[in-house]
């Protein structure tokens, strides 16, 4: 396999992207109110206790929120929200409410303050700030994670949250992507040939539409994509 050498550059790919929920402490003064920015430098970085980061450049409205209450919402998106998560990434909450743009609604969120949740959102997930490291063109909030909310039809009767109904979307290179064939599960390497019976998905192909997919799936091959052209390349994820 014969591979070039490029020159350094954020490649690793594909992300999470996710819609970023925050507000201000007075949410009645101008620009303070709810706002989402959409975020595709996101991650998990500890487990005990649950942590997250995301980066944002200083220059976006939600940097400064997120500085005054030290608090925000991860917001999972669906492929029912890949076109407002899109737009969230291309328009400031300094110049218009994106909640009422996008026609999404803002519902407190157990675990912060100010910071709301995306009610359409499949899952939300509330951080308090612990560190804001500087890092160049953008600002790294590491956070705890302190609550979780999860749509009620997404627990099955054991308990288990079944994240693969809702049709998650994963962002790569620039387009957005609907997770489709499950290939494996945790520990599926060295799995007994019993569990992978047990576990692992029937082959389908690639017309087919995957157990558990949602409707209107469409293959993973192909990025989940509006019918018009964006009026912007990729500058306002972050």
């Amino acid at each position: 396999m014969t591979k070039i050498s490029i020159s350094p550059s954020t490649i690793l790919n594909p992300v999470p992207v996710v819609m970023v929920s925050c507000a201000g402490k007075d949410p009645e003064k101008e620009g303070f109110g709810p706002n989402i920015i959409t975020v595709a430098w996101a991650g998990t970085v500890n487990s005990e206790p649950p942590m997250v980061s995301i980066s944002i450049r200083k220059s976006r409205h939600s940097h400064d929120l997120i500085c005054e209450t030290s608090e925000f919402v991860i917001n999972l998106v669906s492929q029912k929200l890949v076109k407002a998560c899109d737009y969230c990434g291309v328009r400031s909450g300094a110049k218009e409410d994106k909640f009422v743009s996008m026609n999404l609604h803002p519902v407190p969120m157990p675990g912060v303050s100010y910071a709301p949740a995306i009610s359409e959102a499949p899952v939300s997930i509330a951080c308090k700030v612990k560190d804001v490291i500087e890092l160049g063109s953008h600002d790294m909030f590491l956070a705890e994670v302190t609550g979780v909310t999860v749509e009620e039809s997404l627990m099955d009767e054991k308990g288990k949250i079944c994240l693969e109904k809702t049709g998650l979307v994963a962002y790569s290179h620039g387009e957005y992507y609907l997770l489709g064939e499950v290939l494996g599960f945790f520990g599926y390497s060295v799995a007994s040939k019993d569990a992978l019976r047990r576990r692992m998905p029937k082959k389908t192909s690639g017309k087919k539409k995957p157990s558990g997919a949602p409707k209107g799936y469409k293959s993973s091959s192909r990025p989940v994509r509006d019918s018009k052209k964006p009026n912007g390349k990729n500058k306002g994820k972050h």
